[in-house]
């Protein structure tokens, strides 16, 4: 099966979960000198391709049967290289896909969510086998801020520290996405993935001051003038509604308690930075 994104801090995850379950995975990645990582991620094969590219695609995905799709945060044309991709796939045989997509693709407005729900239509329309998981936003993107943080004692983001927010380890949206590939009891599903807790950012910086014993405070980050038109529209939707899902799916699909925010907090205090 082919895994998108897999050199990427987030989909790459998937790797390891295919791998721990036996599967026989081949990874798509964007540079060669990223092979070496994602083999030793757990992934058999290792091909370089990008979504702009349909010949590369079209050779990623010979002879493959299943596949995990992902597109890159805010990449230009996002349902078009995705609508492409999956009529590629079709062309080759694939017959299940399982697609990383967003929580709430049905908010217009924002271009990250929206550009989702035309792939997630073509896949419908093209009779595959699917998975749609939806997931909120991830604990991993405390990691790229955790040491300045530390450093600053100040936890700055650009909409309001007031609304609320669920999130989610993506270890354990790879895990969703490596039960979906390898088994068939998530088959036809769409389902929203998020730990339980809506918090704001005053109750994060709250809960990394209980876990590090070193005061961390809430502020507001201003965005600036060169903010491009799509993160402005998020940041507007975030300041004003934030953006919230029920745990019940990720819990259920799992059979435990999803990985929680503070065990996650707790792993970045014990390395000490993003590592």
């Amino acid at each position: 099966m082919l895994a998108v994104g897999a050199a990427g801090k987030f989909a790459g995850l998937v790797v390891p979960a295919l791998a721990e379950r036996g599967a026989n995975v081949r990874g798509l990645v964007r540079h060669g000198e990223q092979a070496a990582d994602v083999r030793r991620r757990g992934a058999a094969e290792v091909v370089v391709g990008d979504l702009t590219d349909r010949d590369s695609m079209k050779a990623a995905l010979a002879g493959v049967e299943r596949v995990f799709y992902v597109a890159p945060a805010f990449v230009e044309d996002e349902a078009e290289l995705g609508r492409a991709f999956v009529a590629d796939a079709v062309a080759a045989g694939v017959h299940r896909i399982v697609f990383s997509s967003v929580v709430h693709p049905v908010l217009s407005r924002l271009v990250n969510h929206s550009a989702k729900a035309p792939v997630e239509e073509v896949i419908l329309d093209a009779g595959l086998e699917f998975t749609f998981l939806h997931p909120v936003l991830f604990f991993q993107m405390y990691a790229y801020r955790w040491k300045s943080m530390m450093d600053s004692g100040v936890l700055a983001e650009p909409w309001s520290a007031e609304t609320r927010f669920s999130r989610v380890d993506y270890r354990d949206v790879a895990d969703v996405a490596a039960r979906a590939l390898t088994g068939d009891e998530l088959l036809s599903g769409t389902f929203d993935l998020a730990a339980p807790g809506e918090l704001s950012r005053h109750d994060i910086a709250a809960l990394v001051t209980e876990v590090t014993g070193r005061p961390v405070r809430a502020q507001h980050a201003d965005p600036g003038n060169r903010v491009p038109p799509p993160m402005r529209a998020m940041f507007e939707h975030y300041d004003h509604v934030g953006l919230v899902a029920n745990p019940l799916p990720l819990r259920a699909i799992l059979g435990r308690e999803p990985r929680s925010l503070r065990a996650y907090f707790e792993e970045l205090a014990e390395k000490g930075d993003a590592s």
